[in-house]
């Protein structure tokens, strides 16, 4: 008799960002005439930058001629682009193996897929707040999972302790949703740690583009060790706007080696198994990414979410309200006023000003009292939701 995953039966009854969407058009409906300002579910707002649309035009033409069509991609992802972003990691200081690293559908897949290289008894760390995504695949998995609890006192970026040891690590760095970053020495000690109790960090490195201080690492590898211990998932969603394009990569380095089993060929070997690759035209639109031409225009549009972000910063600043996150990350991380749940602050802003966030609860329930701001929006939109917010929060 067929058993189904009752381990569904554990999940929270919607998907964090479908709540958001349906109680927005909730809203909308309720309200006909009105203009929502939507500053919570981190999608871009801008278009793909000119190198990236002129790539992907070429690879289309290039699939309409029997000379240059292509069926089948690599299943680790086109060698042109693995050495680009290989290169790409050494013009910051890391030397990486274009072998080390894998082209994917999108960081949001491998973060799922690469659990499929350790076994469902080991048990998993998450620091909450957290992305959804981290408890709910292994909840689904029916892993052991420690939920290590972040705080405004230290930043929401905790050190290693006897209660963080596990199997599998999960750091985001810049966090989603706090936005805080660990620094050199604050990483390296998770790395130590890591590697003192044979763990494997799944560093989700998202974000990294954002980052402005130059002792908060922009790659796990930077660190000492951590070719020892850690994979690291990385996209060019925030990076270069692909959310409705879906390309990033996974690197696995060759050091990592846990139970006698080498996990670059373990993951080679997954890919081979669970994936065609990735599409021709999206690994060429991907690839124009790393050329000097798709860095410059990328860095353009991050300029314009980084004037979002600090808009955001200006309000919550004269406000005289705490946050983290905006200069090295593209969210912040609010303290409700009045002692507010995160819940009760998305109803007030929605019925007052039209503005939409992200309630911390939504994050793990340390995340109560706090609220989520991206700087993904449109930038008129964006001031006009920032100083909304500046004049609600100052009448109380």
């Amino acid at each position: 008799m067929l058993k189904p995953n009752t381990r569904y039966g554990d999940l929270k009854e919607a998907y964090l960002f479908n709540t958001i969407y349906r109680k927005t058009n909730e809203y909308l409906i309720s309200n006909a005439g009105k203009k929502v300002f939507r500053m919570g579910v981190g999608d871009v707002s801008l278009p793909l930058c000119p190198a990236v649309i002129q790539a992907l035009h070429a690879a289309v033409e290039d699939q309409g001629r029997a000379a240059t069509f292509h069926g089948y991609m690599p299943e680790a992802g086109d060698p042109a682009l693995r050495k680009a972003i290989a290169e790409h990691y050494r013009d910051g200081g890391v030397e990486m193996d274009e072998h080390e690293i894998f082209v994917s559908s999108g960081a949001c897949d491998d973060l799922g897929d690469i659990l499929e290289l350790f076994e469902r008894d080991n048990s998993v760390m998450v620091i909450e707040p957290a992305y959804p995504e981290y408890v709910d695949t292994n909840l689904l998995a029916g892993r052991r999972i420690i939920h290590l609890s972040s705080n405004e006192e230290k930043g929401f970026l905790p050190e290693p302790c006897e209660e963080a040891r596990a199997d599998i690590l999960y750091i985001c760095s810049p966090n989603n949703p706090t936005g805080a970053a660990f620094s050199r020495s604050g990483l390296q000690a998770w790395v130590d740690f890591a590697n003192e109790i044979g763990a494997v960090i799944l560093f989700d490195a998202a974000y990294e583009i954002f980052i402005e201080d130059k002792e908060i690492p922009h790659s796990i590898y930077e660190l000492e060790g951590a070719d020892r211990c850690a994979i690291e998932i990385c996209s060019l969603s925030k990076t270069a706007g692909f959310t409705g394009t879906r390309v990033g990569y996974t690197v696995v380095p060759r050091n990592l080696i846990r139970g006698g089993m080498n996990l670059n060929e373990m993951w080679a070997r997954n890919r081979e198994t669970r994936t065609n690759g990735v599409s021709y035209i999206l690994q060429k639109g991907a690839l124009a990414v790393f050329t000097p031409e798709g860095q410059r225009q990328i860095r353009d549009n991050l300029r314009i979410y980084k004037e979002n972000a600090a808009c955001f910063m200006r309000a919550l600043e004269a406000a005289g309200i705490w946050y983290t996150g905006g200069k090295n990350a593209p969210y912040l991380w609010m303290k409700c006023p009045d002692g507010m749940s995160g819940w009760g602050f998305f109803d007030y802003l929605l019925k007052e000003i039209q503005v939409v966030g992200i309630p911390g609860e939504g994050f793990g329930a340390c995340g109560r009292g706090y609220f989520r701001f991206s700087a993904f929006g449109n930038p008129e939109e964006t001031k006009e939701a920032a100083n909304r917010l500046y004049h609600l929060l100052e009448r109380g």
